[in-house]
């Protein structure tokens, strides 16, 4: 008798309004290291340490609304 296959969960989506973005996971220890992720042209990018994907919204976001814990946008990354 065969194990069942658990089908994997689905990434978490993250619509951010800037085409550069930061990822360090859920931040601190429980995180990654922080990484820059660029999407060019494609509007969506892929974060290859924890899956998350970040897609580039189409409309504007206020800015009083917060991101997922452990993003943060725009060059400077913060």
């Amino acid at each position: 008798m065969s194990d069942p296959v658990v089908p994997a969960p689905q990434p978490e989506v993250i619509f951010v309004r800037a085409r550069r973005i930061a990822c360090d996971g859920v931040g601190g220890a429980l995180g990654h290291p922080r990484v820059y992720l660029e999407m060019g042209d494609a509007g969506e990018v892929e974060c290859s340490y924890c899956d998350r994907r970040f897609v580039l919204t189409g409309h504007e976001i206020p800015e009083s609304e917060q991101l997922a814990p452990g993003v943060y946008e725009g060059a400077g990354g913060h």
